[in-house]
Formats: structure tokens, sequence, C-alpha cells
């Protein structure tokens, strides 16, 4: 099997990103994004999702939605690359993760076809250091950059921060599981022949 690592590095006027991930890795990782809440996010996301993840991003013009913005297109980049041409993985999966009273549900196709659909309930304006328009369009640039069909609902609960951990954990696990090798799997996973 080929080593499913790769790098991505964005530069604009905006943002500044480096990714780095290992899909075989054990969880561990390196994030900087000056964004406590969203940093969080993203450790949470590797840990869950067994993979080595290293993010270093830096704002240029002061404008968190452009950092948050470009830190998830950066992740999705490279989590694709990563993944190749997705020969012998699972391919499907899902997952539902609580958390107290909350409870999430991931839905995942690593098909080369990019759909997302996304319930969150967050009803307040803010959790943490992000905005909830923030939190959002994270979810939503990371989902659409995977490059892959993801159903990512978070079916009840009363505490926001614990509705957008349960997300950001089933679909993580999730993702680990499709993502998974499959020893009876030979070549790309699709009657097609292709992703």
């Amino acid at each position: 099997m080929t080593s499913r690592k790769a790098s991505i590095k964005r530069n604009t006027k905006e943002t500044s990103i480096q990714v780095t991930v290992n899909l075989d890795g054990m969880g561990k990782t390196n994030i900087n994004t000056g964004i406590n809440f969203l940093d969080h996010l993203i450790v949470s996301f590797a840990k869950h999702g067994m993979m080595d993840l290293k993010v270093d991003a830096k704002s240029n013009d002061g404008i968190e939605h452009h950092l948050i913005e470009d830190t998830a297109i950066s992740i999705g980049l490279a989590i694709d690359k990563a993944l190749g041409n997705r020969s012998g993985i699972v391919r499907f999966s899902y997952a539902s993760v609580p958390m107290d009273e909350s409870l999430a549900e991931a839905s995942v196709d690593l098909v080369k076809r990019p759909f997302w659909k996304l319930t969150l309930l967050i009803k307040r304006n803010k959790i943490e250091d992000m905005s909830k328009e923030d939190l959002e369009h994270f979810f939503q640039s990371l989902l659409q950059n995977l490059n892959s069909c993801i159903h990512l609902t978070v079916k009840y609960g009363e505490n926001d921060h614990h509705k957008v951990e349960a997300a950001i954990k089933s679909l993580a696990v999730a993702f680990r599981s499709s993502a998974s090798i499959d020893k009876k799997q030979k070549g790309i996973p699709s009657t097609k022949g292709s992703m």
C-alpha cells in the first residue's frame, strides 16, 4: 500500500496556511490557528479520525472569517490528496456520536463527487471565540473540499458547544471507517471502475 500522506500550502493576500496529513497515523496533532475553539475542533477531528494532522494557519489581513475558511479548505484539500485514487478503501460509513444531551450523525461516501448536507442546530450567535456563521462556514468549507458525499446532522441537543463537538466527532468516526483499508477490496470500490 502506498503512503497516504499529503501536504498543502495555501498562500493568499488574506492567509498563509500549511497543512500536513497522514491518514494512517495515530491521531497526533500540532494545530495552530490562533482561534482556540477552531483548534479544539480540528484536534478532535484528527484524534477521532486517527489521522496525524499538522496545521499552521496565519492571517495576513486580520480577518478571522478568511482564516477559518482557508483553514477548512486546506484541510479538506490535503485529505482529498492523501486519499489518492481511493483504491482499496471501505468507501461508505456512518457514525452516531453523543455528547451529553446532544446527538450527531454523519454518513460518508468517499466517492469523488462532492455533495454535502449540513444541519448543526446552533442557536447562539457565538460559541466560545467563534461566531455562529463562521462555525457553519468552517464545516461547509471542510465538507465541500473533502471531494466526497457527506451528510452531517445534529439530531438534537440543548448546549451549542456539545452539538458542534458531537458533529465534528461523528464526522471523524465516520471518515475514519470509510477511509480505512478493506482487506477484501481489490482496486477501486465502485462498479464503474473509477471514482
